[in-house]
């Protein structure tokens, strides 16, 4: 039997199509050597890797201030610059801590004059999906369509999915960074295990697919089973991420 996750709208996206791309995220992130390459990580796969999305950004805000912006594009940078002034969708994803999504901005928006320059640069659709890293760093994952209506149910569960998994990413090269700066040493911190760190991203997109709940979540579900059955977290990754696999390739096709 195949897993999928079903949107009320009846469109399917399935579990190793999911797994698939977190993985390529959180290759992109864990190799990233500080927050910024990791925040142009994230926009250069997101942009890629949803069909219908033209372009992508990130605004990320610390502590109530922007901090950073990446973008695909350098117009798109300067649109989301422009929201700091006043407000716009990833402004108001970062305050609701909720989707904001609009399918169509030519049937009118919340958000003058975001709205219009998001008009003459050919943007016609917009999901931004709030991003945690941690209590201080807040953010917006932005995604935008040049076609109407390119932004289905489809795409804004694969946003608030990605959404999710960044900001679990981004948290752990915060950290990382964080650590390195503290310890004052001359040489850089030792490199992550791509291949563990990878593993465990494929089975936390799994868990989040299967069960509809958070990254932290889908980790913490992990842990749990690690500890239960004492034995390594990447090993318990790669077992579900093979089981996965194993239902995948033994499904019948049609």
């Amino acid at each position: 039997m195949r897993l999928e996750t079903v949107t009320p709208g009846g469109d399917a996206l399935g579990v190793v199509e999911t797994a698939a791309l977190l993985r390529e995220l959180t290759a992109g992130l864990i190799s990233a050597s500080d927050f910024d390459e990791a925040l142009d990580q994230l926009v250069r796969t997101c942009g890629a890797a949803v069909p219908g999305v033209t372009w992508c950004s990130v605004t990320i805000l610390q502590a109530g201030r922007p901090a950073s912006v990446a973008a695909s594009d350098a117009p798109i940078r300067v649109l989301d610059e422009v929201q700091y002034g006043g407000d716009g969708p990833a402004m108001a994803a970062i305050r609701q801590r909720d989707l904001v999504v609009v399918p169509d901005l030519r049937a009118g928006a919340s958000w003058q004059p975001w709205t219009d320059r998001a008009l003459a640069l050919g943007v016609h659709g917009v999901i931004s999906a709030p991003v945690d890293i941690d209590d201080q760093v807040i953010g917006s994952l932005n995604l935008y369509a040049r076609a109407p209506e390119a932004l289905t149910e489809r795409r804004q569960l694969t946003a608030m999915l990605l959404a999710e998994h960044a900001g679990l990413l981004l948290a752990a090269v915060r950290d990382r960074v964080r650590a390195g700066e503290s310890a004052h040493v001359p040489h850089p911190p030792a490199t992550p295990d791509p291949a563990s760190d990878e593993v465990v991203g494929q089975a936390i997109g799994v868990i989040m697919t299967q069960r509809g709940c958070p990254a932290a979540d889908a980790l913490e579900v992990l842990r749990t089973a690690s500890d239960a059955l004492s034995i390594p977290l990447s090993e318990v990754a790669q077992r579900l991420v093979a089981s996965v696999a194993r239902k995948s390739v033994g499904r019948p096709k049609g």
